[in-house]
């Protein structure tokens, strides 16, 4: 495919289509990662890619990077539609906040509920028989509900820093899938707009999308339930989303939508971030949603020993704080080390002026999953 133009940060592919780098030459981006980006740059009526420094190889295109086309690719959005992060300020001071109290009672969070809350889809707009067993719950993969206390409150912003704060990681389960899953054949090479493929996408699309929001705000009331607490909302961001714009179809792949606050997601031993977006047109109104995965999954259960002993010490983090998930494997693969530095995709970010700083938050208690969680 070639580049018959390149610089430090921009890419012109010979068909046309303009990949903007938003991270610096010592970012952790593998180049299978890179490669993905020129794969997608070639696809008909791709037109631009914003790539982050989160960027990290995907199934079917890198995760980390927005695309716009002038067609849409379901597969670049992924079988999580609506994926996201939701930050809720606890009305608990950090300074009553106990630990070990608080993880006795957030293991509820792996119980199902007691009842389908068919009435709560019905309220946000969603056909009530569109997956109600499974509201409320996390699920597996890097999805977590982590409390967290302000370390550094960097742009004088309007957070207490004598409270505590929750930060939701969760998408649309199996509701997602089903409508990627739904597909005909072919659609993967591009839906076209106003065809009756793009139709039916289009709607899955708004419902998972829907349906991803209204989990992360139910498990962040089970969580604050557990832990006798009341909540506000303070921003939720998703990353999986397609969008239609004056300019085309715009996809985010783990690339999360540029909204005034945007949470940034650490590893469980690692601070996360609280960034205010920064004008640009090149990136595509979006911005990096974590730190990114360094190693896959499979390669990590040669990286980590998975004796009793070193899983124990990875359910305690040098903040001092809890990690909760007795599924083995789920905590290997899932282990800080597998993951790029938070702190250095917030550093290109800013360097790059697509976001500023505002505030550092480190982890107190991280849940994802307990044994009796039942599977969706």
């Amino acid at each position: 495919m070639g580049n018959p133009h390149m610089d430090d940060r921009v890419s012109v592919l010979q068909t046309g289509a303009v990949i903007t780098h938003f991270y610096s030459s010592t970012a952790w981006v593998e180049t299978r990662a890179k490669d993905q980006l020129q794969q997608v740059g070639a696809w008909n009526g791709v037109s631009k890619i914003a790539a982050f420094p989160d960027l990290h190889p995907g199934k079917y295109g890198p995760v980390g990077c927005a695309v716009l086309a002038d067609r849409i690719y379901p597969q670049l959005i992924g079988n999580d539609i609506g994926c996201g992060m939701a930050l809720f300020q606890l009305d608990i001071p950090t300074r009553k906040f106990k630990v070990e109290k608080a993880v006795r009672r957030i293991r509820s969070l792996g119980d199902p509920m007691e009842t389908p809350q068919v009435d709560r889809l019905e309220q946000a707009g969603i056909t009530r028989d569109l997956f109600p067993e499974a509201l409320g719950t996390i699920g597996g993969g890097n999805h977590f509900c982590e409390v967290q206390k302000l370390n550094q409150n960097i742009d004088n912003c309007d957070l207490d820093p004598n409270l505590t704060y929750l930060l939701v990681h969760s998408g649309s389960r199996g509701l997602g899938q089903s409508v990627l899953s739904a597909l005909p054949a072919g659609a993967f090479d591009g839906i076209g707009a106003g065809s009756g493929e793009a139709s039916d996408y289009l709607s899955g699309h708004h419902d998972a999308l829907h349906w991803a929001r209204l989990n992360r705000q139910i498990i962040a009331e089970r969580a604050a339930d557990a832990l006798r607490a009341d909540l506000r909302l303070i921003a939720d961001v998703p990353h999986n989303i397609l969008e239609k714009t004056p300019d085309g179809w715009l996809h985010r792949k783990g690339a999360a939508k540029a909204a005034p606050l945007v949470p940034i997601a650490g590893s469980r031993a690692t601070s996360s971030f609280l960034v205010s977006p920064i004008a640009n047109g090149s990136s595509l109104s979006s911005l990096a949603h974590g730190a990114g995965r360094r190693y896959d999954r499979s390669s990590m259960h040669g990286r980590i020993r998975s004796k009793r002993s070193d899983i124990e010490a990875m359910e305690r983090t040098p903040f001092g704080g809890r990690v909760i998930c007795e599924d083995r494997d789920l905590m290997i693969e899932e282990a800080p080390h597998a993951y790029k530095s938070a702190e250095s995709v917030v550093a290109d970010l800013e360097a790059m002026k697509v976001a500023r700083p505002i505030a550092e938050m480190i982890p107190l208690l991280t849940f994802k999953k307990v044994r009796q969680e039942t599977s969706q």
